[in-house]
């Protein structure tokens, strides 16, 4: 019994304490944010990249408004405690960097703060890395391992970042990120190089590295198992998740622009997915919105193919007709692509529809044909048959039954009839 009440206690002092992180997150994340900003434009620092600045800040703000809202909503599951931690390492400890070079730049020793600042630079980015990419898709969407055995993808990460963190906090000298100041740890020790000159970071990176392949693993394991709401959640955090894979191609984009458009959208996608399939909220619409993708995706892929092809072909005719090039090939693209756009994603929505969602495109094909014969048929048991037949191949239901309400205008009519031949 005591055991029991003090469960409930905890769990109580949880949701209490989760609401109050819940309001602090946003305003603490954004001060960091601020703070950031502030410090670096008085230090006379220029931003050489502010659009990929500006991308990074908005996706860890998603972070830290989704992960407010788990905690607050959901403090039991660790999900939300997770996204909240993100957000906070990201938006407050590179405010420690800057006031750590500029507590320097402006009185020529650090005070305590700015040893706060700096030594926090010196090892949380690899936590951040830990959690983003081995703990969270690891532990989605409850907050628990698969099973024990899962331990053993989630130890050795563990371990490489535990060691690490240890070894940048004890790092003899510490530096900058994005400022080059150098003040001596307090608690460092002696000869003890920045961790990412060690030969062990190269052991610590291997084990971070085992563990975003076993969380990848986790991933598609339940998703295979899930059955249900858990398929339905699964299926947003994969969703998100495969912006993931674009990021190594960015750099090779044609805009920059773009590539942070991209870097943006992953960003903003996952936490967004993440809070929507933890609360539950219109999870069954990720269906809708994985078809659409593949439609319109692929659509857009196509289009653009026949338009750019379009284009060279049609400049190439008119250099070997005239001799010169002409705005002509530009324009009878644009009218092909614009005669094309609707026959072809009707056809696009067909394979599609056929290859991924075969049940949905079979029932489809089934409703119109039952369409087509309630038109037609006049006996109501025919009719019966038919509508048992119906909701039996689209629904698949346990037990289909049919009841027919009696028409008493009819009845009166089969009545009055009965009677006239009983009198004849």
């Amino acid at each position: 019994m005591s055991t029991r009440l003090t469960s409930q206690e905890g769990a109580r002092f949880l949701l209490h304490f989760g609401r109050v992180m819940g309001w602090l997150v946003v305003p603490l994340y954004a001060i960091g944010i601020f703070a950031s900003y502030w410090l670096a434009n008085r230090l006379g620092v220029r931003d050489e990249h502010p659009l990929e600045r500006v991308v990074l800040a908005v996706g860890f703000g998603a972070f830290a408004v989704v992960g407010a809202l788990l905690v607050a909503k959901r403090p039991l599951n660790p999900i939300g405690w997770i996204l909240a931690a993100i957000a906070l390492m990201a938006g407050l400890f590179p405010a420690g960097d800057s006031y750590a070079a500029y507590a320097i730049s402006t009185r020529g020793h650090p005070d305590a703060l700015a040893f706060v600042g700096a030594w926090v630079q010196s090892w949380y980015w690899l936590l951040l890395i830990s959690l983003t990419f081995v703990y969270l898709p690891l532990l989605f969407p409850d907050g628990r391992l698969l099973s024990r055995r899962w331990l053993l993808v989630a130890v050795p990460p563990a371990i490489g970042t535990l060691g690490a963190v240890v070894l940048g906090a004890l790092t003899e000298r510490l530096s900058g990120q994005d400022f080059g100041y150098r003040i001596d740890n307090p608690i460092g020790m002696e000869g003890l190089a920045p961790v990412e000159d060690l030969p062990l970071f190269g052991v610590f990176t291997g084990l971070l590295f085992f563990g975003i392949v076993g969380a990848v693993g986790s991933v598609v394991v339940r998703f295979r198992r899930s059955r249900g709401i858990e398929r339905q959640q699964m299926k947003w955090f994969v969703y998100a998740g495969a912006l993931l894979l674009l990021l190594p191609v960015q750099d090779s984009l044609p805009a920059a622009i773009v590539s942070s458009v991209l870097l943006g959208l992953t960003f903003i996608a996952l936490p967004t997915a993440i809070g929507i399939a933890v609360l539950r909220y219109r999870l069954y619409e990720i269906d809708i919105i994985i078809n659409r993708t593949l439609v319109y995706g692929s659509l857009t892929a196509m289009l653009v193919a026949v338009y750019f092809g379009g284009i060279v072909a049609l400049q190439r005719l008119f250099v070997a007709l005239t001799g010169e090039k002409s705005t002509l090939a530009v324009v009878a693209s644009t009218l092909v692509i614009a005669a094309l756009f609707n026959p072809l994603r009707r056809r696009v929505q067909g394979v599609v529809d056929r290859r991924f969602y075969r049940r949905k495109y079979d029932a489809a094909k089934t409703l119109a044909a039952f369409g087509t014969r309630l038109r037609e048929e006049t006996n109501l048991d025919a009719l019966r048959d038919e509508v048992v037949r119906v909701v039996s191949t689209t629904m698949h239901p346990a037990h289909v039954s049919l009841w027919l309400l009696p028409d008493p205008e009819l009845e009166a009519r089969s009545a009055a009839f009965r009677q006239f031949g009983h009198d004849e």
